[in-house]
């Protein structure tokens, strides 16, 4: 297959090089990705700068470009303009940290599997749920690899992205795959005042992600449970049943 893998974590990062090992062992595989770290940004997209891209090559040790956007900008410019061709698949990540719940709101990793759904083609987020300098993703690559093959067999409409959640355990405890939801847990908010040399006040985010006490296979329960989490994610945010019941009410001027 003909892969483009992207991520959120920027050109330099230890899952975007595990990702990349994997996945070019048995395919053709192209980077585009952002040349910072782009996390948390969501599915911001560059319009009032212009994105500037540098060709990667053996310093990085891979084939593609570094781009000054956002994840879904590398998308947007791979897939309009960088590549000759549509790629048959788009993976976004390794991502360090889990992207569960209402996380995937803001995860710049799902924004980009999400712009190539957007585009009609066929996409993953994968992330393991560790923000360990030292962690290990290479697992998480072979689980990759695993998912692309059978992504076509499972029939998923090309406009649904398959988020995949993989946990922070050695193989051997990794106790199999299940097909969930998208956990409702909510960001538990927390912010550390700090006072600068000029008597300034400002702020560092220290939130985490509330534990799911749900007992239904939702993305993060399952996680933590000791399973791969796959989730197809729907783009459409509309809330259909409820749009129904709106319906028989009118308005006026």
């Amino acid at each position: 297959m003909r892969i483009l893998i992207t991520n959120d974590d920027g050109v330099y990062a230890p899952g975007l090089a595990a990702l990349y090992k994997a996945m070019q062992k048995e395919h053709q595989v192209v980077i585009a990705a952002p040349q910072t770290e782009q996390s948390a940004v969501g599915h911001a997209i560059t319009l009032s700068d212009p994105i500037r891209v540098r060709p990667l090559g053996p310093p990085e040790g891979y084939a593609g470009w570094a781009v000054s956007g956002t994840p879904a900008d590398c998308v947007k410019l791979a897939l309009s303009q960088l590549l000759d061709y549509t790629p048959d698949i788009v993976i976004s990540g390794i991502n360090k940290g889990s992207n569960t719940g209402f996380n995937l709101l803001y995860s710049g990793t799902v924004s980009a599997a999400s712009e190539a759904a957007l585009q009609g083609v066929p996409s993953i987020a994968i992330s393991l749920d560790s923000h360990d300098p030292k962690a290990d993703f290479s697992f998480a690559g072979r689980v990759a690899c695993l998912i692309a093959a059978k992504l076509a067999q499972w029939n998923l409409p090309p406009t649904v992205p398959l988020n995949v959640n993989v946990p922070a355990l050695p193989e051997s405890e990794i106790r199999g795959f299940r097909f969930t939801s998208q956990s409702q847990t909510c960001f538990k908010e927390r912010f550390i005042p700090r006072t600068d040399p000029r008597g300034n006040t400002y702020y560092w985010q220290a939130g985490e992600t509330a534990n799911d006490i749900s007992t239904d296979r939702t993305d993060q329960s399952t996680v933590q449970a000791g399973y791969v989490s796959l989730t197809p994610v729907r783009l459409d945010l509309t809330h259909h049943k409820l749009l129904d019941s709106l319906r028989k009410f009118e308005l006026s001027l």
